[in-house]
Parts: structure tokens; C-alpha cells; sequence
């Protein structure tokens, strides 16, 4: 049975892990959110600014993320935190127009199947995208760096060799750590709280290679509208953000997966129904391996073109609405098409290995 959280539904408030909290250099934004406010663009940014100067202690941090936490974020908030974590964070200057770079990165935060945002990504880069994925490390332990890392690749190249393999082969992966130093400051803060934060947000925000095409995947679909309209903001050429009903940050094969668009025609939502397009539903969770190791070896069998199943199914569809946005794919049963013949001739596979052999150089 597929159960949809209610779009007004709250995380659940929790107490402070590092005790009560009288603040100091954030006193203004928490005592505005305490008071029932939210902050504007400029005093987002100022706040998320301190924290990655490392200004603040972790009581003040967990403080202001719980009130952000409390009620949905506005489209100030994310984009004043987003513009503060940008300034911050080191870039991959490929030489390529940003509005033909896409990135896959979601949130995370949602209970995890296998890499499909991962696959995607290469898969888009087998068919022509230039792909910049964004990732980190998951609490899972089977994240898209754990599972390319596992593949062979160098989490820690340089900036210059993935420029160089944005260039020519389409696809680099950022590590959000080597991009993002600044956000150490908040690690402590984020780990003690029991559920996603705005940097779940701000982060699919901060792209390192500037990619201003995007497909973001949301742990709940309050965040869906508000991110549409933060990405509308900061000038991105064409978006989707998704949630799929069995709550999932990807594109369901197992329930119909609603979608907020962000196009030069503006904002619109519209509902992706795997079964429409000719999918057998099958419950996504069933597919999630055990380990780090056993999900590159699911990525690395499906980018082989060795396996036609339920994994197959929801990594083509994925990749169809990366396509699409990408700006390769009319529709998404084109997009499916050309995902399909992609993974049948390796595509994704020879990818994957040019990239890894450029990481190590």
C-alpha cells in the first residue's frame, strides 16, 4: 500500500542535542524564527555566512536550524543560504556555458533504493548531456561517492581533472567535501539532529560547475514549491523538483512521482505515472542492495547493459527526465528510448571508465 505524507506535514520538533541555547552572533535570526518570522534573503544569508566562517558554536547552529526546521522553508531563506554557501565554495571552471551543464544531486534524507541519480547522470553523458554530479558521502554508507569511489574512482582529484573530464568525456562527479570546506563548520550541528536540514536544501543549490539545468529529488513535498521557485531566482535555465508518493527523492517505479518544473515558460506541475509509460510497478525499496560494495556492483551490471529488470526500468526513467531537462529528449518516452539504448551498448559503462582513469591523473 502507497501512504502520501500530507504536504502540511511538519518534521517533528525536538530539543536541542547540546542544551538550552542563548545566542550570541545569531541572536537577530533566532530570535525572529522564535518569534514566529521568517528571515529575509539578506539576514539568511548573513546567518549562513557566520556559520561557515566558523563564528558559531554548535548550540547556536542546531538552534537555528531546529526553528528552520519547524515549518516550511521560505524562498528567501533557501536562497540567501544558497548565494552564502556559493561564496564559499570552490568551482570547476570547464570552459562550458553553464546553462548546458546538468546536474542530478537531490537532497538525500528519504529511505534510499540504489544510484539511480548516479546512473542517470552517466547514462545523460552516454547521450550527449554534460553532466556535473554533485554528491557526498550518505549516512547509508551507499552513497553516489561511496559507490564511485568502490568503482574506482578518485574522490579527491583535482578541480583541473574534473574540468578536463567535463570536457571530454561529459561527466565529472563533485565531492561536496572538497567544494564545500566552509560547511565543516555546521557538521557537528547537523549530525546531532535527527532529520535533514536547510543545507539538505541549499546544497543541489551550490553546484561546483555552475550546471544551471537541474533534476532534484526532495525528502518530503513541502520543499517541492518553495525549491522551484528559489532555483526560478538564481537564474537556473531548466529544473524539475520531484517527490515521488512512496516517498522516495528519485523517480518512483513503484508509485506515480509528483514534479514541479522551472522552464523559460515558467512554473508547472504535472505528475510522472511509471505505469503510463509502460512500467510494471514494483516497490523501489525492494531493489536497495545491502553495502557499498553490492550497489557498485547493481551500477556497474546496469551501466553494462546487464540487467533488464526492475533496476533497469527505474534507471531509464530517471534518466529519461534527466534527458529531458538536459535539453536531449522532447519527452520522457523519448528520453526513455534513448536511456535504453544507452545502457543495452554500455554507454554509461565507457563513461564511467574514462572519467575514473582521468580522477587518477
Amino acid at each position: 500500500m502507497i501512504v502520501r505524507i500530507a504536504a502540511t506535514a511538519m518534521p517533528p520538533i525536538h530539543d536541542n542535542p547540546f542544551g538550552p541555547c542563548t545566542p550570541t552572533l545569531l541572536r537577530e535570526p533566532i530570535e525572529r524564527l522564535r518569534t514566529g518570522h521568517d528571515l529575509s534573503q539578506d539576514q539568511a544569508h548573513t546567518a549562513f555566512t557566520l556559520i561557515m566562517q566558523g563564528s558559531c558554536p554548535d548550540v547556536e547552529i542546531a538552534e537555528l536550524l531546529l526553528l528552520l526546521a519547524a515549518r516550511t522553508p521560505s524562498v528567501d531563506e533557501i536562497v540567501g543560504a544558497a548565494l552564502a554557501m556559493r561564496e564559499v565554495s570552490s568551482t570547476v571552471q570547464s570552459g562550458l556555458p553553464p546553462a548546458s551543464i546538468l546536474d542530478t544531486a537531490g537532497t538525500g534524507g528519504t529511505p534510499k533504493s540504489f544510484n539511480a541519480s548516479t546512473g542517470a547522470a552517466l547514462v545523460t553523458a552516454a547521450c550527449g548531456v554534460h553532466s556535473a554530479k554533485h554528491g557526498n558521502r550518505s549516512r547509508t554508507g551507499r552513497g553516489s561517492a561511496e559507490v564511485l569511489q568502490a568503482l574506482g574512482f578518485n574522490l579527491s582529484c583535482s578541480r583541473f581533472a574534473q574540468a578536463t573530464m567535463l570536457q571530454q568525456v561529459r561527466f565529472c562527479f563533485c565531492f561536496a567535501v572538497e567544494h564545500h570546506p566552509a560547511a565543516r563548520h555546521a557538521v557537528a550541528a547537523r549530525r546531532a539532529l535527527p532529520f535533514p536540514t536547510l543545507f539538505n536544501l541549499v546544497g543541489p543549490l551550490t553546484n561546483p560547475a555552475g550546471a544551471r539545468r537541474q533534476m532534484i529529488g526532495v525528502w518530503h513535498p513541502m520543499f517541492m514549491r518553495p525549491m522551484a521557485h528559489a532555483l526560478e531566482r538564481l537564474g537556473v535555465e531548466h529544473a524539475v523538483v520531484l517527490h515521488s508518493r512512496d516517498g522516495l527523492d528519485e523517480i518512483s517505479i513503484g508509485a506515480p512521482t509528483d514534479v514541479v518544473e522551472v522552464s523559460p515558460d515558467g512554473i508547472r506541475e504535472w505528475v510522472v505515472d511509471p505505469a503510463a509509460l509502460g512500467i510494471d510497478p514494483v516497490d523501489p525499496l525492494t531493489l536497495a542492495p545491502t553495502s557499498a560494495e553490492q550497489a557498485a556492483q547493481v551500477l556497474s551490471q546496469l551501466l553494462h547493459g546487464q540487467r533488464l529488470d526492475a533496476c533497469h526500468d527505474m534507471l531509464a526513467l530517471n534518466a529519461a527526465m534527466a534527458l529531458r531537462v538536459g535539453g536531449a529528449a522532447r519527452d520522457l518516452r523519448e528520453g526513455l528510448d534513448m536511456a535504453r539504448r544507452a545502457l543495452k551498448q554500455g554507454g554509461g559503462a565507457h563513461v564511467l571508465a574514462q572519467a575514473c582513469e582521468l580522477s587518477m591523473g
